[in-house]
Formats: C-alpha cells, sequence, structure tokens
C-alpha cells in the first residue's frame, strides 16, 4: 500500500469551495499535522458541514428537555424512540430536505421521504405512517407552481410506491419562501421495545458490510449544499440532488428487519447526509473503534469512480452495518435474495483511525473521535427580537360584509382544503388507517384496541412576530390537535428551519424559539427526542420565514372513544371552551381580509394548555362530546366552518364582534354534544376554573348563521374552500 499523499493541490480557493472558512481549515490542519488529501479535505467538508454538524445550533440544542418516563432513546441516533406500551415501541424523527426541493422538486422532496423513512427502519422498526410540512411562495411567483407539483408528486410517488401511509401535513404559502420552499418529512415507525437496534460499533476486527443499492455520482456535496444560502447560480447545484428508488428501499426495509431477526447485526447506520463518510465515521466514534475501508470492494453503478467520489455520494438505499463473522454467509443469503448488494468492504479496529484504501493506495487516514469531537461548535453572536406591540381589537377594522370576509378567508391559499394535495397520497396503505388527512391529526391502529396519532405543526408569522411565543405555540398547537382526537401527546420531533445563522438576527429567532419550544415541552411534559435543523435558509441575502416545524405523536390507549372534528347529527349544541376571543395580530384575518400583517402573536398560557387539553381529552374518553376542533388560524369561525363542511349539516352560532370571530387567541377548543351532556360539562368546567359556554347549535339545515344578520349557505361555503387549489394547479388563477 503506497504511502499517503494528494493528487491535488489544496488552495484556498478549493478550500472555501468546500464550505470550510479559513480558521475551521487551520483547525483541521491541526489535528492531521500536515496537509489533507482531497480525499480527507472532502470528508471534513461534508463532517464539518452546518447539515452534519449543527456547529451553531448544538449549544442551543442542549437546552431542550429530552428525557421522560417513555423516553427509550432521545437525540443522538438515527431516530427518537418512545415506549408505547405491551411491550412495543414508536421510532420517530422528520428532517428537511429543503435545497434538493427547490432546486429539482420531485427527487428532492421524493429522496427526502426515501432518507426519512430508512432512519426510521434502520433501528428496527417498520414503517407505519409518514407526514410532510411543505412550505411555498406566494402563488402568482412565477416558480411556485411548479414546485407545489413537483414536490407533491415526489412525496407521493415515493411514500406511496414504498407502501407507508401518509397520515397528515400542512401546505403554506408565503412570498418569504419565494426563493427556497420549505420540505420536512417524517415517519413513524413500530417496533419491539427489546430490539431496538443502535448504530454504535462493538467488537475488533469485525466485518463492516455494505448493504443495498450501488453507488453512484448523485448527491455528492448534497449536504454541504444544504448549508449555504442560495444565490443566482441555484440551479447549476442540480447534481447535487440524489435520485431515489422505491421500490429498491422497499426490498432494502424487508432484507434489513430479516437481517436483524436473525441475530447478525451488531450496528446499523443509514448512508444518509454525506454518505459513507458520515456513516462510517458515526459507528466508529459511538464504540471507540477505528473503522478501515477498502473502496475497491463497494459496489458502483459508474465507471472510473474516484475515493472523493465514492465517499460522498449520497446515492439512495444504501446502509452500512456490522456483522456477526458467523452470521456473514447467512446475511448475504438474505440480501442476495432480496435482489440487493452485499459486500463486505472493510472491517472494525483498535486505532481510532479512518483509513480508506483505493486502488492500492491510501486516500485517507483521519483520527475518527476527533473528526466528530473536535468539530467546530460556535456560539454565534445573537439579538433579541424587538417585540411588536399587541392590537388591541378596535385597532383593527371589522369587515364590511361578514359574509364576504367569511369566504374571502375559506377560500384563501393557506385556509383552503388540501384535498387535491393528499389525495395524491395513499393514505390507506397497509389497511391500519383510523384517520386520515382533513382533520386535526392522523391516526394509525397498533392493535385492535389501541392506536398512535401524529400531527405536524407551526405558524411562521407567530414565529417571525415573537419566536419565544410562536416556538412555544408550535409545541401547544401539536398537542392540542392530539388531544383533540382523543390522544395523549406524549413526544415530539422538531424540524428548525431558519435562514443565516451568522446573522445575529436570525441567530436570535433560532435562540428564542429554542427557548419556547424547551419552556412548552417542559410545561406539557413533552420531551424532544429527535430533531433536524436546516440553516442557511435564505435566497440572495432574502431568508424564510423561521419555521420550527413540531411534529407530535400521541397515544390512543382505546380506539373505540376516537375523537373526529365534523359535527355528527343536528340538535347537538356548539360549545365554546377557553375563553373569548380578543387577538387579532398576526391574524389570518388581518392578512386575507385587511392586507395587514402586524401586531404580536397571541401569547401561549401553557398552564391554560395543559388543564384545557386534559380535560378536553376526559371528556372525550367520557364519551360526552360528539366532535371536537382547536381554535387556530382563523379563529372560531373557521373552526365551525370546519367541523360543519365535512358533515353536510348547518351550524348557527350567535352574533359576535370581530374579534370573538377571528380571534386567534391559544387554548381554546369548539365542541359539541348532546344538550343533556351540555350543562353537566359547563358546570364540571366551571369546577375547574375553565371558561365555557354554550355559543350555537348544529342545524339540519345545511348553511351558516351568525346571529340575525348573516346567512351563508354551506354548498358556497365549500365551493369557496375546495375550488383554490384544483384552480390554480389547473392554472385558473
Amino acid at each position: 500500500m503506497s504511502k499517503l499523499g494528494s493528487e491535488t493541490a489544496i488552495t484556498p480557493e478549493l478550500v472555501a469551495a468546500h464550505g470550510l472558512k479559513p480558521d475551521e481549515y487551520q483547525h483541521f490542519l491541526s489535528l492531521l499535522g500536515r496537509t489533507p488529501t482531497i480525499t480527507e479535505l472532502g470528508i471534513c467538508s461534508a463532517m464539518w458541514n452546518e447539515h452534519c454538524s449543527y456547529k451553531s445550533s448544538k449549544k442551543w440544542l442542549k437546552t431542550l428537555p429530552t428525557k421522560g418516563k417513555r423516553v427509550i432513546c432521545g437525540p443522538g441516533e438515527n431516530a427518537g424512540v418512545i415506549d408505547i406500551d405491551d411491550g412495543q415501541a414508536i421510532i420517530f424523527k422528520m428532517e428537511s430536505h429543503n435545497h434538493p426541493s427547490f432546486i429539482e422538486p420531485y427527487q428532492g422532496s421524493a429522496t427526502g421521504v426515501g432518507g426519512i423513512l430508512r432512519d426510521v427502519f434502520t433501528m428496527g422498526a417498520r414503517p407505519i405512517a409518514a407526514l410532510n410540512a411543505l412550505r411555498f411562495g406566494e402563488p402568482s411567483h412565477p416558480k411556485t407552481k411548479h414546485l407545489v407539483s413537483g414536490v407533491v408528486a415526489g412525496v407521493g410517488g415515493y411514500g406511496n410506491s414504498f407502501g407507508v401511509p401518509t397520515l397528515g401535513g400542512e401546505v403554506n404559502f408565503h412570498a418569504r419562501y419565494n426563493g427556497n420552499n420549505l420540505v420536512n418529512a417524517m415517519a413513524v415507525g413500530l417496533a419491539d421495545a427489546d430490539k431496538i437496534f443502535y448504530s454504535k460499533a462493538e467488537g475488533v476486527g469485525l466485518p463492516v458490510v455494505y448493504l443495498g443499492a450501488k453507488t453512484g455520482r448523485d448527491g455528492i456535496h448534497g449536504a454541504t449544499m444544504a448549508s449555504a444560502e442560495f444565490d443566482e447560480k441555484a440551479e447549476e447545484k442540480r447534481p447535487t440532488v440524489q435520485v431515489g428508488d422505491p421500490f429498491t428501499e422497499k426490498c432494502l426495509l424487508e432484507a434489513c428487519l430479516e437481517l436483524m431477526a436473525s441475530g447478525a447485526v451488531i450496528a446499523i447506520q443509514d448512508m444518509g447526509a454525506a454518505g459513507l463518510t458520515c456513516s462510517a465515521v458515526e459507528m466508529g466514534a459511538k464504540g471507540d473503534l477505528g473503522i478501515e475501508l477498502d473502496l475497491d470492494k463497494v459496489p458502483c453503478r459508474e465507471t472510473g469512480m474516484s475515493a472523493y467520489e465514492m465517499m460522498l455520494s449520497e446515492s439512495q438505499e444504501r446502509m452500512l452495518m456490522v456483522l456477526r463473522p458467523e452470521k456473514e454467509k447467512e446475511a448475504e443469503a438474505i440480501f442476495k435474495k432480496w435482489g440487493l448488494d452485499f459486500a463486505i468492504i472493510g472491517k472494525t479496529t483498535n486505532t481510532l483511525r479512518f483509513v480508506i484504501k483505493h486502488q492500492g493506495e491510501v486516500k485517507a487516514d483521519l483520527p475518527i473521535k476527533a473528526m466528530g469531537d473536535e468539530a467546530p461548535e460556535y456560539d454565534r453572536p445573537w439579538v433579541e427580537p424587538r417585540k411588536l406591540a399587541r392590537l388591541k381589537p378596535e385597532d383593527v377594522a371589522a369587515p364590511n360584509d361578514l359574509a364576504a370576509a367569511l369566504l374571502k378567508i375559506t377560500s384563501s391559499p393557506d385556509m383552503c382544503s388540501r384535498r387535491w394535495v393528499y389525495e395524491q397520497y395513499d393514505t390507506l396503505v397497509r389497511s391500519n388507517s383510523a384517520q386520515i388527512p382533513g382533520g386535526d391529526a392522523g391516526v394509525v391502529r397498533i392493535t385492535e384496541k389501541k392506536g398512535i396519532a401524529v400531527t405536524s405543526d407551526v405558524t411562521p408569522r407567530y414565529v417571525e412576530a415573537d419566536p419565544f411565543e410562536g416556538g412555544k405555540q408550535a409545541v401547544a398547537e401539536t398537542w392540542r390537535n392530539l388531544t383533540c382526537v382523543g390522544a395523549t401527546p406524549i413526544a415530539i420531533t422538531d424540524n428548525l428551519n431558519f435562514g443565516n445563522p451568522e446573522r445575529p438576527e436570525i441567530m436570535g429567532q433560532l435562540v428564542f424559539a429554542l427557548k419556547g419550544i424547551g419552556e412548552a415541552c417542559r410545561a406539557l411534559d413533552y420531551p424532544v427526542v429527535s430533531g433536524n435543523v436546516s440553516l442557511y435558509n435564505e435566497t440572495m441575502g432574502q431568508g424564510i420565514l423561521p419555521t420550527p416545524t413540531i411534529g407530535g405523536v400521541g397515544l390512543l390507549p382505546d380506539l373505540s372513544v376516537m375523537m373526529t372534528s365534523r359535527f355528527k347529527q343536528a340538535g347537538d349544541v356548539i360549545i365554546l371552551l377557553g375563553g373569548e376571543g380578543s387577538e387579532l395580530g398576526q391574524s389570518i384575518y388581518l392578512r386575507e381580509v385587511l392586507g395587514r400583517e402586524e401586531g404580536a402573536p397571541p401569547p401561549v398560557d401553557l398552564a391554560k394548555e395543559k388543564l384545557h387539553g386534559d380535560f378536553v381529552r376526559r371528556l372525550i374518553r367520557d364519551r360526552m362530546v360528539s366532535a371536537v376542533h382547536d381554535i387556530s388560524d382563523g379563529g372560531l369561525a373557521s373552526a365551525v366552518i370546519e367541523m360543519a363542511l365535512p358533515a353536510k349539516l348547518g351550524a348557527k352560532i350567535e352574533g359576535m364582534d370581530h374579534a370573538a370571530l377571528f380571534g386567534e387567541d391559544q387554548a381554546r377548543y369548539i365542541l359539541s354534544a348532546r344538550p343533556e351532556e351540555a350543562m353537566e360539562i359547563l358546570s364540571n368546567a366551571q369546577d375547574k376554573d375553565i371558561p365555557a359556554r354554550i355559543i350555537g347549535e348544529v342545524t339540519q339545515a345545511a348553511d351558516l348563521k351568525i346571529g340575525s344578520g348573516m346567512t351563508l349557505s354551506m354548498s358556497e361555503l365549500r365551493r369557496a374552500h375546495e375550488g383554490w387549489f384544483p384552480a390554480y394547479m389547473n392554472g385558473e388563477l
């Protein structure tokens, strides 16, 4: 084996092209004690970029609550693991694929789904549900329709082919996403609690095995690209986008689960961001071992690939494992049966070195622990976000025409039906979907009796106006949505999408959003078990709205009392629980009807969130209510409309001022109940000091009546609600 040497001159320009700052490169040189090879420079670039190292956010992520009575494994592994009783565990995580999806929307979003599915089944779980949170630019922007079409097709194309039901998500539009859309993908899997697989390598001299699809040149520098802002040359980064094959991934799932059941697996790691590089280093470093790889043995689908290309490729549907030697033949037979590559490409060592060999030469020889432990970690300067003044109701004009205002809100891009989107997803595959998109949360059946609820939420305009309250609100809304279906919220994952952290005002948004998220999780006993940070979401210096997406998981111990949001029968009374509306700052009404984006968002009282949510959950489990929906975007009026539309019933509610109808005050719910149950509900609420009152009734007449002065037919509201997305995508708007 020839002596280590670089075939490429390492210049300052080359270092900068790899995303390393001069001081970072000098630190790398001090660890090496010599000039790196081009392969070593590429490895350092991959491991020390923002996407893989969390160098700007690590300090603040450590402040989040990550432990709880149900937490089996918190952050640090491929996904988080929570106990759901009966010897079962749920494994889940959310990750971003923002930059790739802007450059190549179909493959970018498809491989985002594929990557998060691998994170879940890498740990021994069979995926049982998927979600996605999508943000696009303003509908009138020339690229938005193309991005919506490609992203939705990619999400559906991969998830449907793989065979996992998509049970929830979000789609929003805002001009601040014009140059940088967001694609956040979440996956949830089911495993035996005593059969969880981790990435920590153990034992010296054991085979390191490459499994799955062949390596190609797609995705090289994908993680580095995801750690930089876009400029006018964004389209030139198309070769950094990975290409996915969901059918190969399905085979990989089955082969991995079969191999895990055989007892052959010691450690396993998905080849995700930075591919072979990060997977190998993470496995070795966690086990205090070295890793030696012979790239001549890596299955490649293209000829003449260099060590640099193989180590940085992000080709999809690949795994790296450390196997028990005596199980080697059995393992190989399993993968050959599934039509997948199986190759022993290296071994574990006791050297604490990461050694890469190719064509008779050592291409890299790095300190494996230091590459992770010594990665840059910054305490970046930040400024506290300025506080906006609260808008009083009298500061906001009432609508001249209430019916017109309701129709405009109901048909607006952020409030209209998402049916056009979710009907492209298979929501029923595997036949265990108990509640599909369109309600407060998706529900998947675990056993005949038990279920899991899943949801994804954030209100970016709130976070922009007040990152602390917006962070709290994102957590609280997932907690409410899980509560609305009758589930006990048990843990979250997060996907923190922000702009350039080198700008103190952006770093301040991240810091205060994390403070809010942490405070909410502690107050609600709702730990963070996994997550992802996506920074540098900017184009030409224009940052996105700060978007810390929260994915929540809840446990339904008894599916027979699962609740939905649609009204059930005429004659039920409608109850407002949680107080009157008064907060119009940053509201949908303010933006859509009056054309203003102003004021402080609604404050979040976490003690009230917990008190009110626990009360609602008890009403559901005592079978005292027939429908439940939380009040969020659009306020009380929109909540009532959303409950009536799918039921093909009407509603009559008392006359209210515009703040009561459109205020987005938190910790509030709309309930329907039989008249004979209503007085007991109100009495019980009063005993707990929870505001609750009857505001109307469900009617057989298919219209919405507010007081004595306004009547809108449900058919007109339905046309408004269902019409925008198809008309927009058909080019009619």
